[in-house]
């Protein structure tokens, strides 16, 4: 079904005559729709390009658009397709593994993507109170603007899911990919604490009583040093029985003669609620490589009920968070085993949009 739009803040639509443009047989499904020079292309799914010069009739550019790709795609709902960097990025929706994206070149002769790296939005079962489809738009300056939605862990008859934060992707040196919040988002930041650097001693937790609230940003750096993992709690009770734990497990060395494993961050809403109708997220895990001396940063986002990570601008991981009791507004941190640092941290209460 397709709809057109003349004006330039595509506020009016017209329903073109002859919907649908497909007919039986041909591709069907969740598309993205794009031009290049005198012809519009449709990404049908993940595999079928299709090309039109009117919108209306169309003919199959390439059945095999992804190719060969050594990727876990299983289904491509919900796809956007366009230019990042000196790149191309596929962002998509798997009914089995959630929302992922794929970075490849694009060969405008053949129509056809090819993949070189693929990575994840959400790093768990989808459901319940998971990450779903990402939703993204060219933002002309190199990057992608990403909005995802978020699936619910607490039924209602009214509604369903919410969205994600804005957030932008972008191509690093290494022609990895780069998360990081949209710059606007600053525009809704509110009353400002800062915490400057404060030992975390190792398994000590460390209360920080100036920060508190439920629809936060903060800003959080720490020098792991050498402790086996340290913790950022957020939403936490004053006596810790509600909390979401967002821990870095510190593995960036050898660990054996066999073995080096990478760094882990974890989002474990495991305690963040007791409430008897909520269905709590098993953890999520994503892997976070830092380069020597790196600090570990972490941009967090709270909204009551979401809590959003973006972990130094290479891992981004959410859920859904429903705490019963409403002093569940607490901010601490803990390093285990051995001794850590938090270089500093700033927290803004967040306005409405």
């Amino acid at each position: 079904m397709v709809a057109l739009a003349s004006d330039p803040l595509l506020l009016n639509w017209e329903k073109i005559e002859g919907n649908p443009v497909t007919r039986p047989g041909e591709p069907m499904g969740d598309s993205c729709i794009w031009k290049e020079a005198d012809a519009y292309f449709a990404l049908i799914g993940s595999r079928c390009v299709l090309t039109s010069k009117n919108l209306v009739d169309w003919t199959v550019a390439n059945a095999a658009f992804l190719g060969n790709t050594p990727f876990p795609i299983d289904d491509g709902s919900c796809p956007t397709f366009g230019p990042i960097g000196d790149k191309h990025i596929l962002l998509l929706f798997s009914h089995g593994r959630g929302g992922q994206y794929l970075l490849g070149d694009y060969d405008r002769t053949s129509r056809q993507f090819t993949p070189y790296d693929h990575g994840r939005f959400n790093h768990g079962r989808i459901t319940p109170g998971g990450v779903h489809a990402p939703s993204g738009a060219v933002d002309g300056q190199g990057g992608v603007v990403n909005i995802l939605n978020i699936n619910a862990g607490l039924h209602s008859d009214e509604w369903d899911q919410i969205m994600s934060v804005a957030q932008r992707l972008s191509l690093g040196e290494d022609k990895r990919l780069r998360i990081e919040p949209v710059e606007a988002l600053a525009s809704l930041r509110g009353e400002h604490r800062h915490v400057g650097r404060t030992a975390l001693p190792a398994n000590r937790e460390v209360v920080l009583e100036t920060v508190a609230g439920n629809t936060m940003e903060l800003d959080v750096e720490i020098d792991p040093r050498e402790a086996r993992w340290v913790q950022l709690n957020v939403l936490r009770s004053p006596d810790g029985q509600e909390r979401t734990s967002i821990t870095f497990y510190n593995y960036d060395r050898v660990l054996s003669y066999w073995y080096q494993a990478k760094g882990l961050v974890c989002l474990d809403g495991s305690r963040s609620s007791q409430r008897p109708d909520v269905w709590l997220r098993p953890p999520e895990q994503a892997t976070v490589e830092r380069v020597s001396g790196e600090p570990l940063r972490l941009r967090v986002f709270i909204d009551r009920s979401v809590v959003e990570v973006f972990v130094n601008g290479k891992q981004y991981l959410a859920m859904r968070v429903y705490p019963a009791r409403p002093d569940s507004l607490g901010v601490s941190l803990l390093a285990q085993g051995q001794d850590a640092v938090l270089t500093k941290l700033d927290a803004w209460q967040m306005k409405s949009i």
